[in-house]
């Protein structure tokens, strides 16, 4: 009887709430539904938060309080985990307010959308794009402020990321080995432009490995007119790779391959 009395409990007061949001939706007082909005935005209620403040933000345009609006709107939106709305806020709030006092907050938190927006490594990386151009932005405008520390860590993992998407390319190619036509070369010339374009990735060694073996078997199965320049290629990627990871991950399997190779040139 007392869990059915308290459930009751909670469904005539649930049903009081919302007969109360209704009439405050239908209500004519913006400083009652802007007040109850920050009472809701407190509880962690954004959606009824958003409803009221996206209600109220055209009667105080113009005024000091449209920017804490326009800001409260955003942070609605980040509680709903509605990342694309909210960096939408966020930059209408920039181009209205170029001087405002959460403008520092807004350009990072507009990257900081598109990084939680930004998707698993094997989809379209457009997000991580936006969120690396957007990191990039707020560091070259506000170097001093103290959230550069953070755009700089997320700036690194994104481009990883994408560092990470060349390399599952690169890999892609040497797993096809010879299937219809010879995949090494592409694999090696993949995991270069790779390094290239993200040369302090933490993939750097294994994108290393990957131009060491994919020539190495370019000179295992290469006509015997080009083996001995190949293995020579070969040779030298193994010292390039000693040279930067002498206690590297792969060490035992690049020395297996520099001996078999050095045997091949000599003899």
């Amino acid at each position: 009887m007392k869990k059915t009395s308290f459930f009751l409990l909670i469904v005539v007061l649930t049903l009081a709430s919302c007969s109360d949001y209704q009439k405050l939706l239908k209500s004519d007082d913006a400083e009652l539904k802007y007040n109850k909005a920050v009472e809701y935005f407190g509880k962690g209620d954004f959606m009824r938060a958003t409803t009221l403040f996206d209600a109220v933000a055209t009667y105080y345009k113009g005024t000091e309080r449209s920017e804490i609006v326009l800001n409260y709107l955003a942070k609605s939106y980040m509680g709903q985990k509605d990342y694309f709305s909210a960096s939408e806020y966020y930059r209408t709030y920039v181009k209205t307010f170029p001087r405002g006092k959460f403008v520092i907050e807004s350009k990072y938190m507009i990257g900081y959308c598109y990084y939680l927006d930004s998707p698993d490594t094997r989809l379209d990386q457009a997000d991580t794009y936006k969120a690396i151009a957007a990191f990039q932005e707020f560091i070259d405008i506000y170097p001093e402020s103290e959230l550069v520390k953070d755009a700089t860590k997320l700036l690194d993992e994104l481009n990883d990321k994408l560092a990470y998407k060349a390399y599952l390319s690169a890999k892609l190619y040497y797993n096809l080995g010879n299937y219809m036509g010879n995949n090494y070369e592409s694999c090696v010339i993949a995991a270069q432009n790779g390094l290239k374009n993200y040369p302090a990735t933490k993939y750097r060694e294994d994108f290393m490995l990957l131009i060491l073996n994919s020539k190495y078997e370019l000179a295992v199965q290469s006509f015997e007119t080009r083996k001995a320049d190949r293995y020579r290629n070969t040779i030298d990627e193994c010292y390039n790779y000693i040279n930067e990871y002498p206690a590297g991950k792969y060490r035992k399997q690049v020395d297996k391959i520099l001996n078999e190779s050095k045997k091949i040139v000599k003899e």
